[in-house]
C-alpha cells in the first residue's frame, strides 16, 4: 500500500480531512527545503507536493512563478530535487508527490524519471500539462516503479474524460476548483462542490481540491465534501515575504496548523460527503 493511500485511510479513521501542502523545491535555496517540509509536517500537512522549478510554469500564478524563479537562480535542478527528497527520507515518511511539467520530464526520460523518483523516495507525480491520450509510456513506467500518477480534472472536463482521468489516477484525483492558474482567492468557487459530486460518481479514489485555497475558512467550506485541500501559493507567499527571517520554518508550521484546524470536521458533518 502506498504512503498516499495509507495517509487517506488514516484520515478516514480519524474522521479528518487531509492537507496537501505544495512547496517549490529549492526556494529560497535547496538547503532550506527539507527543514521547511518538516515544518509543514509538524504543522499538520499530510502530503507534500514537491514542485520542480520550471522556466515556463503555465498553470502557476505569480506567487509560485516567483518561487520557481528564486529556486532556479539558486541552482535547483531536477537531480537536486531528487537529492532533497533523499535527504527528506532520512527524517520523514510523509508522502511526497513530485509536481512538475511535461517538458523537463520528457527531456529526462519517462523511464529514468520513474526509476530515479522511486529510488529517491517519491510516492507519485503530477505532470500538469500531460495529455492523457499521450500518457501511455508514462503510466506504464509509473506502475512499474510503484508510483501513483495523479491527474487534474476541472469543471470543464466532460464526463467521459472525467472517467478516463479518474481511472488513470492513483492515490487521489486532483480537482481544480476554478478556471485559471494557481493563486490565492477570497472564496471557494461555487462550482467546486458540483465538481466533487461529479467526480465521486465515477471514482472511489480520494478527492483533493486545489487552486485558490489559502485560508482556514476555505478549509471549513470544503471539509464536509472533499477528502483533502491543496494549498500552495499561501505557503510560497510566506517564503517570499520572510525568506531571510530566522523564524521562517515556524511561520510555515503555524500556517499549516491554522489550515489543518479548518479541516477538522464534527462527526455529524460526515453525512455531507
Amino acid at each position: 500500500m502506498s504512503r498516499i493511500i495509507s495517509a487517506f485511510e488514516r484520515l478516514r479513521r480519524e474522521n479528518n480531512r487531509g492537507l496537501v501542502a505544495y512547496i517549490t523545491a529549492g526556494d529560497p535555496s535547496p538547503g532550506h527545503t527539507v527543514e521547511l517540509i518538516l515544518a509543514l509536517e509538524q504543522g499538520g500537512a499530510d502530503i507534500i507536493e514537491l514542485g520542480v522549478p520550471f522556466s515556463d510554469p503555465i498553470a502557476d500564478g505569480p506567487v509560485i512563478q516567483k518561487a520557481g524563479e528564486r529556486a532556479l537562480r539558486a541552482g535547483t535542478t531536477f537531480p537536486k530535487v531528487l537529492d532533497i527528497l533523499r535527504n527528506l527520507r532520512t527524517r520523514s515518511e510523509i508522502p511526497v508527490i513530485i509536481f512538475t511539467y511535461l517538458n523537463p520530464i520528457m527531456r529526462y526520460g519517462f523511464a529514468r524519471f520513474a526509476s530515479d523518483a522511486a529510488a529517491a523516495g517519491a510516492d507519485g507525480a503530477l505532470l500538469t500539462d500531460l495529455n492523457i491520450e499521450e500518457a501511455g509510456l508514462y503510466l506504464a513506467e509509473m506502475q512499474k516503479h510503484g508510483l501513483d500518477p495523479v491527474f487534474l480534472v476541472s469543471q470543464t472536463t466532460p464526463d467521459d474524460r472525467l472517467r478516463v482521468l479518474s481511472r488513470s489516477s492513483a492515490g487521489f484525483v486532483y480537482l481544480v476548483s476554478r478556471a485559471g492558474v494557481t493563486g490565492e482567492r477570497d472564496r471557494v468557487s461555487d462550482q467546486a462542490r458540483r465538481l466533487i459530486e461529479r467526480t465521486r460518481r465515477v471514482t472511489d479514489l480520494p478527492l483533493a481540491v486545489g487552486f485558490g485555497l489559502s485560508k482556514p475558512e476555505h478549509m471549513r467550506a470544503l471539509a464536509p465534501y472533499a477528502d483533502a485541500a491543496v494549498v500552495g501559493s499561501a505557503f510560497m507567499r510566506v517564503i517570499e515575504e520572510h525568506q531571510d527571517a530566522p523564524d521562517l520554518a515556524d511561520r510555515m508550521c503555524g500556517l499549516a496548523a491554522r489550515l489543518k484546524e479548518g479541516l477538522r470536521i464534527p462527526v455529524e458533518a460526515e453525512d455531507g460527503r
